[in-house]
């Protein structure tokens, strides 16, 4: 690790993240998650949406005790972004933990495909109202963290711009209900994250989606974190993108070649971290790099995903890109 933290050292105000914790709750987390728990008793289903290229580090483990006993669904979002193995993979995993588990993309998919899920989870409570000759309207709300793209999925089920979006975490400051057909409204929730981000591993995955904000964190620190993951699974892609020759760099000599690499140079052939670390973080962000997954569901996680039954043999664990325990 000393090793490590020395290979950062030539960085401008590096913030050493590896010895901070990465914690955002903004007071507006916490009014929304008591606006959400008021609403539970109105909704049928619950649809959380998690990021397909990190499906373990982008699920809120707390959303478990507060929608216990609700019909609920995950999506995988961004799905067009992951590797389509990966997201396989993670499928097979989900379902084998009883969840009820889909592959999505809110920005090019199909609106259709989402509603047959919900139509889906939502069956059950559909047909108790008919039995009563009742036409039900089914209610269901819309969950995850900041920044997996809840917003776009209410947009791309009402047709239009009805809920607003943005690239950064925090524009959803309130819960609306959205009339997507005569038989189904939408409940568009902020985005939650927990109080304290205790796998930092997990916090940092989140900072590379822009779960948190990117100026509580080092970016300079963040972007090589980010670098070493990708190289781990797709070598190649990060060196063509980003115009080096080598899959063994790492700390600042990776970011200085990415640098010399793209021409982030100022006068004097100094480089330019700042635009380097807005780019890589902004092109792996918009899927630039291609389909990329960071993790993938093993066996004997630190952590039980949430959701899943108690299963030591069956938990997945983030991958270990850093040599840390």
């Amino acid at each position: 690790m000393t090793q490590d933290l020395d290979a950062f050292a030539g960085i401008p105000r590096l913030k050493r993240m590896d010895n901070m914790d990465i914690n955002w709750y903004p007071g507006h987390m916490a009014k929304a998650k008591r606006l959400l728990a008021d609403q539970l008793s109105r909704v049928d289903v619950v649809v959380e949406l998690c990021d397909a290229r990190l499906p373990y580090s982008s699920r809120n483990p707390d959303l478990d005790k507060l929608l216990a006993g609700k019909k609920r669904v995950l999506l995988l979002n961004k799905a067009d972004l992951a590797d389509p193995a990966a997201t396989s993979a993670w499928l097979n995993y989900f379902r084998a933990q009883g969840i009820d588990a889909a592959p999505y993309s809110a920005s090019t998919g199909k609106a259709k495909d989402a509603l047959a899920v919900i139509d889906r989870a939502a069956k059950e409570a559909v047909e108790r109202a008919a039995q009563k000759g009742i036409r039900k309207t089914v209610k269901a709300m819309v969950v995850g963290v900041p920044n997996v793209g809840k917003s776009t999925f209410t947009n791309k089920l009402h047709g239009g711009n009805i809920a607003k979006t943005g690239d950064r975490p925090g524009v959803t400051r309130a819960n609306q209900w959205v009339r997507i057909t005569p038989y189904l409204d939408l409940l568009d929730t902020p985005g939650l994250l927990w109080p304290r981000l205790d796998d930092q591993l997990a916090a940092r995955r989140l900072c590379y989606i822009g779960t948190v904000k990117d100026d509580v964190v080092d970016l300079a620190m963040l972007t090589i974190h980010l670098l070493q993951d990708m190289l781990k699974v797709q070598p190649q892609a990060v060196m063509t993108r980003f115009r080096f020759d080598n899959p063994e760099l790492r700390g600042e000599e990776l970011l200085e070649a990415v640098c010399k690499g793209r021409g982030f140079l100022m006068k004097g052939g100094i480089c330019d971290y700042d635009r380097c670390c807005a780019v890589v973080l902004d092109e792996f962000r918009a899927g630039k790099l291609g389909r990329m997954t960071l993790e993938m569901p093993v066996k004997k996680a630190r952590l039980t995903i949430p959701g899943a039954k108690k299963d030591d043999e069956n938990k997945p664990q983030e991958e270990n890109s850093d040599g840390e325990d």
